[in-house]
């Protein structure tokens, strides 16, 4: 297992949730890993009733933290890239571009495309969101983020994600990315969130999921055509801004784009 940061002074550092742990004080699991983890005595019947109200706390800090965040895009991307990487560049001057759009920015407070996307927006003037997450390889908070919230438990943080921004753009990235995006794209699919735009950025990246998608996931009748519709590709940056203010124009004027307006369909 990876080890945890370590602050100036050497010392091992993990956050969890509010709470930072140095040294001797920092364990080798997660609070996502304990809940998750079936094994063990049978005294979890009595402990696993108190957690919800750890888990109710992180929604209630989250959504006073986010409450009056007002019109914002959520940004994903590899916590692996390089600062100077084309996709770090991209990210940041993104970022600025929807800030200049009138949108804050959330990421997930970390390094790479993360960091980038959160420097261009706080650069920018804007707004700038992280939503960490305690992990076994601690990331920590990037220093671009004006309003940070760390979360013990996933399924918390990825509904800020999604309950405070108006869409998502979506860097190449690893499974954390992968994650994100296909969630985006079940809730769209399903009803359950209408004119939210998704926008892939990176066509070179993306292109051979795509192929993928298509070509053997919609032709096998395991999604439809207009499925692959959920989402756009592209590597223009001014696009971006304008597929999601255009999305949700049209969202707000009732006209949103027809899979949104179509029944639900078994994801």
């Amino acid at each position: 297992m990876s080890t945890p940061r370590r602050d100036t002074d050497l010392h091992p550092v993990r956050t969890k949730g509010p709470v930072t742990l140095r040294g001797s004080q920092v364990t080798t699991s997660t609070t996502d890993q304990r809940l998750l983890d079936g094994h063990g005595p049978g005294d979890w019947v009595h402990t696993d009733p108190w957690r919800v109200l750890r888990i109710q706390a992180e929604f209630v800090e989250g959504f006073g933290a986010l409450a009056d965040l007002g019109p914002a895009v959520s940004i994903f991307g590899s916590a692996r890239t390089a600062a100077d990487a084309p996709e770090s560049r991209a990210a940041e001057e993104l970022a600025a571009k929807l800030v200049a759009a009138g949108y804050a920015v959330i990421t997930g407070g970390g390094p790479g495309v993360m960091e980038a996307a959160n420097r261009g927006a706080a650069q920018a003037g804007g707004v700038s969101v992280g939503l960490g997450i305690e992990l076994p390889f601690e990331q920590g908070m990037n220093p671009y983020v004006n309003v940070g919230v760390d979360f013990r438990y996933f399924f918390a943080r990825k509904m800020m994600f999604v309950k405070y921004a108006q869409a998502f753009v979506v860097f190449p990235g690893g499974f954390g990315t992968f994650d994100e995006l296909f969630e985006a794209l079940t809730l769209v699919q399903t009803g359950k969130v209408t004119s939210f735009p998704v926008v892939l950025v990176g066509t070179e990246y993306w292109g051979g999921l795509l192929t993928w998608m298509r070509d053997t996931v919609a032709s096998s009748g395991c999604i439809g055509e207009r499925e692959l519709g959920l989402f756009q590709v592209t590597d223009d940056l001014d696009e971006v801004v304008t597929v999601i203010s255009d999305a949700l124009s049209a969202g707000a004027a009732g006209t949103a784009a027809p899979f949104a307006t179509q029944p639900p369909v078994e994801a």
